[in-house]
């Protein structure tokens, strides 16, 4: 199953979400603690992959944030998703920011490219090959795939959420898809002739037939099925 489908298997109904935000905006603090539960996973998500190594905390403030101007929000649950992960976006920015101007940049220190920050922190939300797919897109491609597959946001609301055209979201998620498809026929490639060379503890594998590891899948389906939004 991949990284799009289990999000969407273990999303919340809309219309539970619907009924909390309308609680919550009429002061019901239970129900912004059901919103929590429901959505903090997903928003802690997107910042690991943002490359933000104080997450839980960091998504602690996205949530007050949320939470102290909850009364001036208005809109059904798919706005307060859009509200709540612009929240999400702008704070990823200021401490990616932060980061970069206290220390002295190098490019293995940066957060934004780091692969010692960033590839712990994703190794907790996503499998290898969507890991590597992310690390083959640019900052701006990583942050619009995923504001539309963890955040679940819409072209509009992805405009929206990182002040760029929906015209230049387009283009973007576009660029994104169409790299992550290259990297995962790169990896697919790589795979298929360590299996045809073979190993110590593996023979070579038979022409044509699957690795074990579903490798024999078709790229292209796993990118689809990992990253297109409909």
């Amino acid at each position: 199953m991949g990284w799009t489908a289990r999000a969407r298997r273990d999303a919340t109904p809309q219309h539970d979400l619907d009924a909390w935000v309308t609680a919550a905006r009429a002061g019901d603090t239970d129900a912004f603690g059901w919103i929590w539960q429901a959505l903090s996973p997903r928003v802690n998500g997107y910042l690991k992959a943002r490359g933000v190594t104080a997450a839980d905390d960091v998504t602690s403030d996205v949530f007050l944030a949320a939470f102290s101007s909850i009364g001036t929000f208005t809109g059904d649950a798919a706005a307060f998703r859009s509200w709540l992960f612009t929240i999400a976006h702008h704070k990823a920015v200021d401490v990616l920011r932060r980061k970069v101007d206290v220390d002295e940049y190098t490019p293995e220190a940066d957060p934004r490219s780091s692969a010692s920050a960033e590839d712990d922190a994703m190794d907790e939300i996503v499998d290898v090959e969507v890991r590597a797919m992310l690390a083959a897109l640019t900052p701006e491609q990583r942050e619009v795939l995923l504001l539309r597959t963890i955040g679940d946001l819409s072209v509009e609301q992805v405009a929206e959420a990182t002040g760029r055209t929906v015209g230049a979201v387009k283009q973007l998620h576009h660029r994104a898809v169409a790299a992550a498809r290259r990297a995962a026929e790169d990896r697919a490639a790589a795979v298929r002739v360590a299996a045809d060379r073979g190993t110590p503890d593996r023979p070579p594998a038979r022409r044509g037939a699957p690795d074990r590891a579903g490798q024999g899948r078709p790229p292209d389906a796993r990118v689809r099925t990992a990253f297109e939004h409909p």
